[in-house]
């Protein structure tokens, strides 16, 4: 028997009638109760205040709105909260009559409360300013979608920030977000004290990069720009192959050039040690060492906390949905990865008008989100033909001024490193033989280090790099 169609939803017939007379949550004689408590003990209370993050939205009346901003003026420039001193600049300020006069003043001066009352009073206040906050972002975001304009993509990260905005200022205070910081840049500092030379931050598997930078971090913005052929992709899979597969951490992977499949396939030629042509020569006649380590590698890739996304021309809007999406069911997401950073769209007018201006929007909105979600972002960036103009030895070397568009890179990014392979610029089958498998990466900017070479080797039928050991002169002449 077929199944029934189910029926269409009239979304105009769906919506929830608004009971008459509904109104703006709000507190008034709890307003009033909390003032009054700042004038019996101002150093106490207003400093509480103030610590567990209260704003003037907080308040819903008008007139408790302005006798919070007199009082907090008051109280950081270490007056008095007296009824008379506090009428004088209200009067001063021709804003005594908005309070209700010496009459409104002195009913808030006089009203029977006690400061043991606060933290309760304090979390009523609160609750109704977070149901206020959602109400008018609610209505903010049903206004731009009744009016059709910009893209549907900018609205929905619009909405998203000012939901996670009313989520984050409902739980975290000033002095606690102070206090905090403090305590972590002090366990940074007693690691770096008792680590021993130990990096502290993320191992990307590369050790001479790892104790440059110390590690990936959260927050951080990491560039690896490069011209096309020289490896990138594969120096990114490597450093997320580390993580996702040496260090067992959840790792998000952008990829908006190749499918996943194919990225899927790289790391496992790279970890597995069989490349795609000995699969393709031997066919059927594969040798059983290969196979089992091929079979290991697929095992350990299958348990892995791998997510690749290979969405093509993501909007820098979409992306930071989804990652923030990732985080919230993996919570212990350790880095993003993201190939790269020019096939990525910015939607607004002003990018639409200017490329510069979208690539700094896309730039600027990936340090935002490392900084948001506290976990590395390592992107891809394409360079343009500056290292092929260059002549003799310094033929094919990139430079940070070769990255497209690369004011808004520059400025945005904690760490750039350029890599490149000479071999690719080498001019006979001598200059290639004497170059072979030679690779490297210049940090050319470490905002918290030092920069310098990584020498590394890059063997490309498995699409892996690995670090090269130099000798002490070579590395002089770099």
């Amino acid at each position: 028997m077929s199944a029934e169609k189910p029926e269409s939803i009239d979304l105009r017939a769906a919506e929830i009638p608004r009971p008459e007379g509904l109104v703006m949550p709000q507190a008034p004689p709890v307003e009033k109760s909390l003032l009054s408590m700042m004038t019996i003990d101002p150093t106490n209370i207003i400093s509480r205040c103030i610590s567990d993050g209260m704003t003037g939205d907080y308040f819903y009346v008008p007139a408790h709105r302005l006798l919070w901003d007199v009082f907090r003026q008051r109280y950081d420039k270490g007056l008095s909260v007296d009824v008379t001193s506090v009428a004088q600049q209200l009067d001063d300020q021709r804003t005594l009559e908005a309070v209700g006069g010496h009459a409104g003043l002195m009913e808030v001066f006089s009203y029977a409360t006690t400061t043991a009352l606060y933290e309760q009073h304090f979390e009523i206040l609160k609750e109704k300013y977070i149901r206020r906050s959602i109400i008018l972002t609610a209505n903010k975001a049903t206004d731009a979608a009744y009016r059709q304009e910009g893209e549907i993509e900018d609205l929905l990260d619009q909405t998203e920030q000012d939901v996670l905005h009313i989520r984050q200022s409902a739980t975290k205070g000033a002095e606690w977000s102070l206090k905090e910081d403090i305590r972590r840049a002090v366990d940074n500092l007693e690691r770096m004290m008792i680590s021993d030379g130990d990096i502290l931050g993320l191992r990307t598997g590369f050790e001479r990069l790892d104790r440059m930078i110390n590690g990936l971090k959260g927050g951080e913005l990491f560039v690896i720009a490069a011209r096309p052929s020289m490896g990138k992709t594969s120096y990114l899979l490597n450093i997320i192959e580390h993580i996702v597969l040496d260090e067992k951490k959840p790792a998000l992977c952008f990829s908006c050039e190749m499918p996943s499949v194919q990225l899927v396939e790289r790391l496992l030629y790279a970890r597995s040690g069989v490349s795609k042509q000995q699969l393709q020569i031997n066919k059927g006649h594969i040798p059983q060492k290969d196979m089992k380590c091929l079979r290991d590698a697929i095992k350990e890739l299958q348990v892995s906390k791998l997510i690749i996304d290979d969405t093509a021309a993501i909007s820098i809007s979409e992306l930071r949905a989804k990652a923030r999406r990732v985080q919230r069911e993996n919570p212990e997401l350790a880095v993003i990865g993201i190939d790269y950073l020019q096939l990525m769209r910015s939607h607004t007018k002003q990018a639409q008008n200017s490329r510069e201006r979208e690539i700094a929007e896309i730039s600027g909105g990936l340090k935002s989100l490392a900084k948001e979600l506290n976990v590395p972002i390592v992107v891809l960036a394409q360079l343009n033909r500056g290292p092929e103009n260059r002549t003799g030895r310094n033929k094919g070397t990139p430079q940070m001024s070769d990255l497209r568009e690369s004011g808004a890179i520059e400025q945005d990014a904690d760490m750039i490193g350029l890599l490149y392979r000479k071999r690719y610029y080498a001019e006979t089958e001598e200059e290639r033989e004497e170059m072979g498998d030679d690779a490297m990466l210049i940090l050319a900017k470490n905002r918290n280090g030092p920069t310098g070479d990584v020498p590394l080797s890059f063997r490309a039928e498995l699409m892996r790099f690995t670090t090269r050991v130099v000798a002490d002169n070579e590395e002089d002449e770099g």
